[in-house]
């Protein structure tokens, strides 16, 4: 019983074999040439704007000199003691 069935599974196994040989191969994948034609437009679109991106002029900004530490806090109470001081004299 056992060589029988060794003997149908090989068959099935030989005949899947043939029949997968005598197919037809089939083509290139219809959607690889999408993907390549988005990809050839997003190049150009990159390229694009590279040369927008060159063609643009660079502006330096001067960065104001960092303060002292020791002034910027002196600043920053300054302006809030002020702050305090309007609304006291804004409340009725």
């Amino acid at each position: 019983m056992r060589r029988l069935l060794a003997w149908l599974f090989g068959g099935f196994a030989l005949f899947g074999f043939l029949r997968r040989r005598r197919e037809p191969q089939v083509g290139p994948d219809p959607r690889a040439e999408v993907l390549r034609r988005r990809l050839e437009e997003s190049r150009s679109i990159v390229a694009e704007r590279d040369e927008f991106e060159a063609a643009e002029l660079t502006v330096d900004r001067a960065e104001p000199a960092p303060e002292d530490p020791e002034s910027r806090r002196r600043s920053v109470h300054e302006t809030g003691r002020a702050t305090i001081e309007q609304m006291r004299e804004q409340r009725p």
